[in-house]
């Protein structure tokens, strides 16, 4: 069984992406790199961002926040 002309010009056409010109493996694997390094960043300021606000401290104070009757009847 001998391979056809489509499978042969699709053998040539991934060599050719593959190994054709300037070194397009190590420019792909540079931008996989760069995408990974990013990626890493994105994650560690997700984290900053996640750890609780500082806490006031309390004074003792208790503050009403109802509404008064003043402002409700009108």
């Amino acid at each position: 069984m001998s391979p056809s002309i489509w499978q042969i010009l699709i053998i040539l056409v991934v060599v050719l992406l593959l190994f054709g010109g300037r070194g397009k493996i190590s420019s792909v694997m540079g931008d996989m790199a760069r995408g990974i390094k990013s990626f890493k960043t994105g994650l560690k300021e997700d984290e900053e961002a996640d750890e609780p606000a500082p806490r006031i401290k309390d004074k003792g104070e208790t503050i009403d926040v109802s509404p008064s009757k003043e402002k409700s009847e009108a």
